[in-house]
């Protein structure tokens, strides 16, 4: 077998009561993705039985009791627990979200432990998920506090890639949130990685303006003027591509995305409106900026259609393939550097 199929390509379930176990199983469903991956369910035997009987999935796997007794050419799933939990499809529930944190923090674990090599999470709600122990607001905020690194929530399809400066955060709190100190910082993190996730040598990277028309010089909010033009200007200065501040009304429906390597939206809406309507079901949420790689679909936990077996499970594929394709490219980058001679050829602008 090849070494590209030897990947070992972790999961974490999401919540049980949503479409995470159905797009989840439809992806390995077809025996062909075990050629690029070996793929490594955290759950149980129980559970991914039932829900493959409940959806009318034909799979076969391999239970195992930790992730590093994984067969390759074959899906694995670990054994986190042991009990049948009550699933009530369409229902967000306390018991659905415990078992959405167990499967999370198994995954990340043997992340951790280098048991698995990358990890791609299905949906979770991010109300019933949270305990006295598990207090933020999302997978990419808890994936920050367990892993080396800082993030950047980047939203991406072969096309068209957006990363946030705020992500889960009140709009009313973005604009105060957003300093000179915070704008580099995302824009180090971009760059980072478009080049070495990405092979951009110089990435060239939009900024979205904080109000509407990016403030019409002060009379729509003073924050473009203030924070946003001046920071720009001096990263320009010291030689990185960053251009801006654009009008987000105009930015992607007169196609002005298409001339830069990646976008920089002040928050959360605003990134992730036009992504979604541009590409919803075939693009993927990156967890920029970590020593891991972690992707997952753009969707949520749509209980509206929960074990209904009408989940589509384009975007939870295409966010397999872009966690093995940003994991190769990684690798890659990793041997540039590695390599005297090609050092003056992965230089970040």
């Amino acid at each position: 077998m090849e070494e590209k199929a030897k990947i070992r390509l972790g999961i974490s379930i999401g919540d049980l009561n949503g479409i995470g176990c159905e797009v989840v199983l439809k992806t390995f469903e077809d025996p062909r993705m075990t050629d690029f991956c070996t793929p490594i369910i955290f759950a149980s035997n129980k559970t991914i039985s039932k829900q493959k009987n409940d959806l009318g999935i034909d799979i076969n796997y391999n239970g195992i009791k930790e992730a590093s007794k994984a067969i390759s050419g074959k899906v694995n799933v670990v054994n986190v627990w042991n009990e049948i939990p009550n699933i009530l499809y369409g229902k967000a529930t306390e018991e659905s979200g415990s078992y959405a944190l167990k499967s999370l923090r198994a995954a990340v674990n043997a992340l951790k432990k280098n048991e698995i090599d990358l990890l791609v999470t299905a949906p979770i709600n991010k109300n019933n998920i949270q305990t006295k122990d598990f207090n933020f607001p999302g997978h990419t905020d808890y994936l920050a506090s367990e892993l080396e690194g800082e993030s950047l929530m980047f939203m991406v399809t072969e096309s068209l890639r957006i990363g946030l400066l705020t992500d889960h955060l009140a709009v009313k709190d973005a604009p105060a949130a957003i300093t000179p100190e915070l704008i580099r910082n995302k824009v180090r993190i971009m760059e980072k990685a478009l080049t070495m996730d990405f092979g951009i040598r110089k990435p060239k990277i939009a900024l979205l303006g904080i109000n509407p028309h990016s403030g019409d010089d002060g009379v729509i909010g003073k924050e473009d003027d203030e924070v946003l033009k001046p920071t720009i200007r001096d990263l320009s200065d010291e030689g990185h591509l960053v251009y801006g501040p654009y009008a987000a009304d105009s930015f992607f429906g007169s196609e002005g995305y298409k001339s830069f390597d990646a976008i920089l939206a002040a928050y959360h809406d605003q990134g992730l409106i036009p992504f979604k309507t541009l590409s919803f079901g075939k693009g993927v949420n990156f967890t920029a900026g970590l020593s891991k790689v972690r992707t997952s679909p753009d969707h949520g936990t749509a209980y509206e259609i929960a074990g209904k077996g009408e989940a589509d499970p384009g975007s939870f594929k295409e966010a397999v393939f872009m966690a093995i394709n940003i994991f190769r490219k990684r690798k890659e980058f990793q041997k540039l550097i590695k390599n005297p001679l090609q050092k003056q050829k992965i230089k970040r602008a």
